[in-house]
């Protein structure tokens, strides 16, 4: 935890003189979805704001804030924990990026698209994965799809998948092979980019809706037997 606290008190100065629950909240929502506090870590209200510099009450306004995304529980006479999702969980977050991601790539309209964003977390994943760093992969293939979305210039679609996203992130911390759970789709997401850069959305949303389908057999996989694991069932 120390540790945990040394890098959160880093983001102090991103607090400004106006400091509000939804900057606080967007701060501790970072540091949940880079693992800085793993799934099941208890939250504790003095050791954070006195990282951040906060009141009490800006820091449970925050945590409220993130307990409505489900990024957070409250236990009673226990306190707040990162939260730990279920299978359930995790299939209702796909079902959920099927309906909006299928839904940008489809409505798109005529070419040409604006994906220079895209291809540059493409590049990123791939440097990544050359470099060995497949938590930075895991990263950028979460970085893609954001992107992907942002296509669509809708600020609500935008602000509905960062909260999706970052609850996939919770999922991912769980995995031990984080290598083998990302590696497949770095080409994968090539071709999705290629598609969209001939011009074929509806290539493009084919490829993607496969993506998902099979991401999510995989995640569910080694989801539930890591779960399983830790509960010694």
């Amino acid at each position: 935890m120390a540790e945990q606290l040394t890098g959160l008190a880093d983001d102090r100065a991103l607090l400004g003189r106006t400091s509000t629950a939804e900057r606080v909240s967007d701060i501790l929502r970072g540091r949940i979805a880079e693992g800085f506090f793993p799934p099941g870590t208890r939250l504790s209200e003095d050791s954070i704001g006195g990282a951040l510099g906060v009141s009490r009450n800006t820091l449970r306004e925050a945590f409220r804030l993130l307990t409505h995304e489900r990024l957070l529980v409250h236990e009673l006479n226990r306190g707040v924990f990162v939260r730990v999702l279920t299978v359930e969980d995790v299939e209702d977050i796909y079902r959920t990026r099927r309906l909006v991601e299928c839904a940008v790539v489809r409505g798109l309209g005529d070419p040409p698209y604006g994906l220079d964003a895209l291809a540059e977390v493409v590049e990123v994943g791939q440097r990544a994965a050359r470099e060995g760093d497949w938590k930075g992969v895991g990263t950028a293939n979460i970085h893609f799809h954001r992107e992907l979305v942002a296509l669509a210039g809708s600020a609500r679609t935008d602000e509905l998948m960062r909260s999706v996203f970052a609850e996939l992130r919770l999922a991912f911390h769980v995995v031990d092979d984080p290598k083998a759970l990302h590696e497949p789709y770095l080409a994968r997401n090539q071709q999705i980019l290629q598609a969209l850069e001939a011009g074929n959305r509806a290539e493009a949303e084919k490829l993607l809706a496969v993506y998902l389908e099979d991401s999510l057999e995989r995640v569910v996989e080694v989801y539930r037997r890591r779960v399983g694991e830790d509960s010694g069932l």
